[in-house]
This record gives C-alpha cells, structure tokens and sequence, in this order.
C-alpha cells in the first residue's frame, strides 16, 4: 500500500479518521493525500428562479476551505514520519472522492462517518455510504462513536 485519500470535512470524525489514516500510513510506510471537497451553494425559490454564488463569493469559499485545509496538514505534518499532502475540489463530496481516488490511483480510502439516525440519514444522505459503494478502492469507516 502506497497511497492512502483521506476524506476531510473539517470535523472531530474527520481528525479521528485522520489518526487512523496516520496509524496505518506508518506502519505501511504510505502516503496520505487529505481531500476536502465542497459544494457551491445554489439557492432555489417557489417560482422556479436560481441564485447562483457570485465569482467573488465562490472564490471567497474557496480561499476559506484552503486555508482550513493548509491548517489540517500543518497540524500533522511530519507526524509519524508520514507524507501528507492536501487536494481541494469542488463539487459534489461523494463523486469527487471517487474521482480523486482514481486520479491517484489510490490504494485505500479513510473516511469518517456520522452517526446520524435512519430519519437524518435518509434525508441527508451518507457520504461515505455513498463512497462505500461507488470507489473501487477500498473504503475504511472510522465511526464517530470512536470519538471518546
């Protein structure tokens, strides 16, 4: 195992699947590569009218998840003498990770997941469920319940 892509949404899950990313990268002498993907909002009104983030404001969100995601890998590097690398997309959070992961010719996939209930999970959906069942590399679910 060469590669690891670390799904990062800037929360407690996300830093706990970090550590088990760092874990396992160092006892296999692999790389991490941490993604953080975000979506632009568009906002829909009852008449069937878009609003669509101005150039500014995408850019503006950009800028901040970069910095959010520059102060992730600042916190862990060089820990455990492991590699870490950060990517930065927009788009659509399940699909890019996949993406990414091929791009990379990722050897695993590290993501956190919430414990959210059934009513919350078929509402919002699963990110990493939706990872588990589209990436063709394969995915290891760090569970929030790990959270002490």
């Amino acid at each position: 195992m060469k590669t690891l892509l670390l799904a990062h949404d800037f929360d407690e899950t996300s830093e706990l699947a970090l550590d088990k990313a760092i874990e396992l990268a160092g006892k296999l002498s692999a790389k991490i590569v941490v993604a953080h993907v975000y979506s632009l909002p568009v906002y829909t009104f009852p008449e069937g009218s878009s609003l669509i983030p101005s150039a500014e404001d995408a850019a503006r969100l950009a800028d901040a998840a970069q910095r959010s995601l520059d102060e992730v890998l600042e916190r862990r590097r060089g820990v455990a003498g492991v590699e870490l690398s950060g990517v930065l997309r927009a788009g659509v959070p399940d699909e890019e990770i996949c993406r990414l992961a091929d791009e990379i010719s990722a050897d695993m996939i590290v993501i956190g997941t919430h414990r959210r209930g059934a009513i919350a999970r078929a509402l919002l959906g699963s990110v990493a469920q939706r990872v588990v069942r589209a990436a063709k590399a394969p995915v290891l679910s760090v569970r929030a319940s790990e959270i002490s």
